[in-house]
């Protein structure tokens, strides 16, 4: 006997920023795969983005445009009558936000506040999953973090999730507006095409045979998330706001296993079948936390949410997908990858 959750996303219009990225390629394919009829907003195509690769693209209706674009997003709200928000678009590199602070204030803060206002005032819009990051908590001596830390990041990425986490935040508790928000640890799989991120940079260098480069002194401790696990937590997030103990909160989504960059490293390596490459360690890594993992335990119990991937599993899907991208075109490794 099939349940009305089975058929939750049948025909439901949903709005999905930032679709060509890693976590928004995947998300829109699994809400289309459930019968979504998905908006998504591009800014820049790159018809290498899993969005394109998967047959996704094609499936949904393509929008071109900003989220600080508030016209843009007050009209995409009204004609297409979106039921349901996932803002995932966001500069989303350290490297670049140190380098260029402004683009990425602009992009995640006020992107954020435009897309909240549009859809305060869309009578439409029944839930919205905003995006946020470990990041957001800054660096803090108590470990895991758990939901009740304070947001305190000092660098300018970490302090553009601190501020769009808190105005998503202000938007819930003040005008009642149908909020959860998402931190998440490091997300890997298939499709991130930032090469200086852990995963990416090292299974490339061990398919061309190089030894990985390490940006940092490989001690920094993260958590690291396969990004089918982080899927179903948006989606199990967004079903769950019409309960008054979701509706306004925030939910860490980790493995509760952090590993530091060198332990990482490694056991990318083991995955490729190429634990003989030895990183080599630059140590010239700037405005890294050294430390950051968080408590999932919230979501366990209230969202009823458990990773299914452990990191072998990921991280063996994860090879197979990139062997499949590069086939015969890998390309030499350049610069080095981050924490």
């Amino acid at each position: 006997m099939s349940t009305a959750k089975e058929h939750f996303w049948e025909d439901r219009p949903v709005f999905v920023t930032g679709c060509t990225g890693i976590l928004g390629s995947w998300l829109t394919k699994a809400l289309v795969e459930r019968g979504a009829r998905v908006v998504g907003l591009i800014y820049d195509e790159d018809p290498r983005s899993w969005l394109y690769l998967s047959g996704t693209a094609e499936r949904i209706v393509r929008v071109h445009g900003s989220v600080t674009d508030y016209a843009l997003m007050e009209r995409v709200l009204n004609e297409y009558e979106i039921d349901t928000c996932f803002h995932l678009a966001a500069q989303a590199l350290v490297t670049v936000a140190n380098r260029n602070p402004l683009s990425t204030f602009e992009t995640n803060i006020r992107g954020t506040w435009v897309l909240l206002e549009a859809a305060r005032r869309s009578p439409k819009v029944q839930r919205l999953v905003v995006a946020s990051s470990d990041k957001a908590y800054g660096e803090q001596e108590k470990l895991p973090y758990t939901e009740e830390a304070p947001l305190q990041g000092r660098h300018p990425y970490d302090v553009s999730k601190s501020c769009a986490d808190l105005i998503a935040l202000s938007y819930a508790h003040t005008y009642d507006l149908p909020v959860g928000i998402t931190r998440c640890g490091n997300i890997y799989g298939g499709g991130d095409l930032h090469w200086d991120r852990v995963v990416p940079g090292t299974i490339r260098s061990a398919l061309c045979g190089e030894r990985p480069i390490v940006r940092s002194d490989g001690t920094p401790t993260r958590d690291y998330l396969y990004v089918e696990d982080i899927v179903e937590a948006y989606i199990l997030l967004a079903e769950n706001l019409h309960r008054p103990e979701v509706r306004g909160e925030a939910f860490n989504f980790g493995l509760d296993d952090p590993k530091s960059v060198l332990e990482m490293v490694q056991a990318v390596l083991e995955a490729v079948g190429r634990p003989d490459l030895e990183p080599i360690i630059l140590g010239q890594a700037e405005h890294e936390i050294r430390h950051q993992y968080l408590d999932a335990s919230k979501a366990r119990r209230v969202l009823g949410w458990e990773p299914r991937w452990s990191l072998e599993e990921g991280l063996r899907e994860t090879v197979e997908w990139y062997r499949w991208f590069f086939g015969l075109g890998v390309r030499k490794v350049e610069g080095g990858i981050d924490a």
